[in-house]
């Protein structure tokens, strides 16, 4: 695992109304209704470096680590592991800690799952996450606001050919995280909630308490350019297991 260190900062979480006007003129087939997730824009201070994982987790990590490889699309090690449910996730967030000699980060009884803290593997926060695909931007994407250079940063419905491909092919972004955008979505440690980002803590935000669904990010290869921005969010239930869905590690800095 090749982890990136992320340091503190503050950024504006989601999106502005003059970038939904924007986004409303390129993609007029979209309702304005799909972006009340991403507002009210919002100062967000993260007070705690963190690391990332610079891809996401491969087939062969997966495969390496759980012994088993549930994805669709094979043929390679460097592929994304996908397929997997978000307690698929955290399991194994667990076992690679185990492994390391780290303290898990969770207590896993089937369907429950509780936070541990410590050093070992976890998931990033929805607001870690956004802050690390930004990486220091305040655009629409994380390279600007012209959705027409997306083809350099990921794989998405116009260049993907309908399947996965494997990880750090695009150029990073300026943090040098690849594939934050397209090729697979990506699992959060977030409960989803629609309306949360009225009440979201301005620091450290650990997202919704207790709404069904969890966070995922980043679009995949069969989405359009509006699903790979920085600030696009939907939630999906843990149990789902989708061929465009994946995840990546992060752990905090007394892990690394």
């Amino acid at each position: 695992m090749t982890l990136v260190r992320i340091e503190p900062g503050s950024f504006l979480m989601g999106s502005s109304k003059d970038q939904i006007d924007c986004l409303m003129r390129e993609f007029p087939d979209v309702k304005r209704e799909c972006f009340n997730d991403e507002q009210p824009q919002h100062p967000v201070k993260l007070t705690r470096p963190f690391y990332l994982g610079n891809h996401p987790v491969t087939q062969g990590q997966y495969q390496a680590v759980m012994g088993d490889n549930p994805s669709h699309f094979k043929g390679s090690d460097d592929l994304p592991v996908e397929s997997v449910s978000w307690f698929d996730a955290v399991a194994f967030c667990n076992k690679l800690s185990e492994r390391e000699k780290r303290t898990p980060f969770y207590r896993i009884n089937g369907t429950e799952v509780n936070v541990l803290g410590g050093d070992g593997y976890r998931l990033p926060t929805e607001a870690e996450w956004e802050y690390a695909c930004r990486a220091g931007s305040a655009t629409i994407y994380p390279f600007g606001d012209d959705a027409s250079a997306l083809g350099e940063f990921a794989w998405y419905d116009k260049n993907s050919e309908n399947k996965t491909h494997p990880v750090g092919q695009k150029s990073p972004n300026a943090w040098g995280l690849h594939d934050m955008a397209g090729n697979v979505w990506e699992w959060c440690a977030d409960w989803y909630e629609a309306e949360f980002y009225a009440s979201s803590p301005p620091a450290d935000p650990p997202g919704a308490s207790g709404a069904p669904p969890r966070v995922i990010r980043g679009g995949s290869w069969g989405g359009q350019p509006v699903g790979s921005r920085s600030a696009y969010r939907i939630g999906v239930e843990p149990t789902s297991r989708y061929n465009s869905l994946g995840f990546r590690l992060a752990v905090g800095e007394s892990g690394c």
